[in-house]
């Protein structure tokens, strides 16, 4: 008999492990912890692998540049494939931080903006300034058409970066250039216009401001306004030259010596064709950007959106202006 209970004690140890592991015992939580321990060994070791994967994504983020679905979950869902195309020096990419929204980028970095050749990158950037955003473009205030033409005249004596940086003393000077204040001008007031003891202008250019502000009364009386007489000349359209280069930009043309001579039949002072040239110039009545210039398209595009013509008006002025140039003929 205890022959054969040897044989079943030794059958049963063998039995003893698989029954510990299932029995509802100790060892059963430590067997769970160590399940749970190799899972959660598995998922760090899953895991490790992307990480060089987040780096590149953020890599593509930066650069704006397309990712594979299986880089980035913020591609993965876009159906727009993220194929770079190059046309005409311009590279289409895939930017992942706008769900895959595709953005045309220059290859070659963008260089400065082309303007005149007389405006250099050591140029004045008050005047850089004002070739950007006033030279040029059509004006049909009366107000801001007097200042013009009076810094037109002033080009005789000062350069347009001594002007621009005066503009405000001018402003305040010709209150505003208000043509109905500045005719009723003393000699008094007038002699009183200096700057640092100076004359702002010379004498006789400050009383041709004063007597070209009387006559400006005159012609907006007879026209309605100063702008209807000036853009008569040019059938309330302004003229495009097109020139390519500097030397060809003239300084006067038959046009500013027809207006020259009708403004100094009226009665105004200091208006030969070249002040008027330039007036025109800077008023927009010409547009004489040169054509590689940005401002040469932009002051055409501001045009055809800003300008509005009367017809009626338009009519009636002509019919005026004949009249009067008949008379004074």
């Amino acid at each position: 008999m205890s022959v054969a209970t040897k044989p079943q004690s030794a059958a049963k140890q063998m039995h003893e492990p698989p029954r510990a592991i299932l029995g509802p015992t100790g060892n059963r939580v430590r067997v769970l912890e160590e399940a749970k321990r190799k899972i959660e060994f598995l998922k760090k070791s899953q895991q490790k692998p992307r990480k060089p994967v987040e780096k590149m994504s953020q890599a593509a983020v930066k650069n704006n540049l397309s990712v594979d679905s299986t880089c980035s979950s913020d591609s993965s869902g876009s159906s727009i494939s993220g194929r770079n195309v190059k046309r005409n020096g311009i590279k289409q990419v895939k930017d992942v931080t706008n769900g895959g929204e595709i953005k045309d980028v220059l290859l070659k970095k963008e260089g400065p903006v082309k303007r005149c050749d007389w405006i250099t990158p050591n140029s004045d950037p008050l005047y850089m300034s004002f070739h950007d955003e006033e030279w040029g473009v059509p004006v049909h205030d009366d107000r801001k058409l007097f200042e013009l033409l009076v810094f037109s005249q002033a080009l005789a004596e000062l350069s347009w970066p001594a002007i621009l940086h005066m503009r405000d003393i001018f402003r305040k000077l010709f209150d505003n250039f208000d043509s109905s204040s500045v005719a009723q001008f003393t000699e008094k007031k007038l002699l009183s216009l200096k700057v640092n003891g100076n004359l702002l202008l010379s004498e006789p250019k400050l009383r041709a401001i004063v007597e070209n502000a009387k006559q400006m009364l005159k012609i907006q009386q007879e026209f309605d306004s100063f702008s209807n007489y000036c853009w008569r000349f040019v059938n309330q359209k302004p003229l495009r030259n097109g020139f390519r280069y500097v030397r060809q930009v003239p300084v006067k043309t038959p046009k500013a010596e027809l207006i020259s001579k009708d403004l100094m039949q009226r009665g105004f002072r200091c208006v030969g064709p070249t002040v008027v040239y330039s007036f025109m110039q800077v008023a927009g009545i010409v547009n004489d950007h040169l054509v590689a210039c940005f401002r040469y398209q932009e002051c055409n595009v501001d045009l055809k959106k800003d300008f509005k013509p009367r017809s009626e008006e338009t009519e009636r002025v002509t019919k005026a202006l004949g009249n009067t140039c008949v008379s004074h003929d």
